[in-house]
């Protein structure tokens, strides 16, 4: 009696197991309608890169805030100090920083929504075009499994200059230049000095600075960022 009821619970244990193995075998099968679990899964990925974006566009509001009301007090009265100018340099590479980071997490959401767009929605739509990529079942399968970041920091730097904060950066270096020139009396060697550190010691810095920014937005590299709208993308189906 003892052994039939064993051999009963062994039989029910690997039909429960076997059951286990195979839960969410066929749920995005091809023939599933647009209603299906797909439709459910890339609603909730475009709502998770939706949150990122916003959290993006939230750093950009505060940086433009801070430089505003910075130039604002700057300009305001002669006396006040012209190197507040490159406090707001100094105020707004945090910023970039911060927004690169962020950057990178959003673009682990939007290169899953971008995924299921192009082998899924865009198949349905026109199956003549092919898939974007025959791998993409595996490959999105293995990101849900081990989240990883797809661009390097240097890269989300680049992105987020070239879309924001370079115009921004160009518009503290105007102001800093008229600042010591046209609204100062002295020569703009003596004027743009601070403290001890003479004038063409800090405009040698900053022209250090203006390079490395520049040099990181435009050199050459492969874009890893799935889906960016870049000007070179852009120009393609024209």
């Amino acid at each position: 009696m003892n052994s039939d009821s064993n051999s009963d619970d062994d039989t029910g244990d690997r039909s429960e197991a076997t059951a286990r193995a195979h839960v969410g075998a066929g749920l995005l099968d091809e023939e599933m309608g647009p209603s299906s679990a797909m439709a459910h899964l890339y609603r909730g990925e475009v709502h998770r890169m939706k949150f990122w974006r916003e959290r993006l566009d939230r750093t950009t509001n505060w940086a433009v805030i801070v430089i505003a009301a910075l130039l604002t007090w700057t300009f305001s009265s002669p006396s006040h100090p012209h190197y507040i100018i490159l406090v707001g340099v100094a105020t707004l590479t945090v910023f970039l920083g911060i927004e690169a980071r962020r950057y990178r997490g959003y673009d682990i959401w939007r290169t899953r929504v971008r995924t299921i767009q192009e082998n899924v929605w865009a198949y349905g739509l026109d199956p003549d075009g092919g898939l974007a990529d025959e791998n993409w079942r595996t490959d999105l399968g293995g990101d849900y499994r081990t989240p990883t970041l797809k661009v390097s920091a240097e890269e989300a730097v680049a992105h987020r200059l070239r879309r924001i904060y370079l115009p921004i950066f160009l518009v503290l270096l105007v102001a800093w230049s008229i600042r010591i020139t046209a609204f100062a009396s002295e020569p703009w060697t003596e004027t743009a000095a601070i403290g001890a550190v003479p004038g063409p010691v800090v405009v040698g810095l900053v022209a250090v600075f203006y390079a490395g920014a520049t040099a990181v937005a435009f050199r050459p590299r492969t874009w890893h960022a799935k889906g960016e709208l870049r000007t070179e993308d852009l120009r393609k189906r024209r």
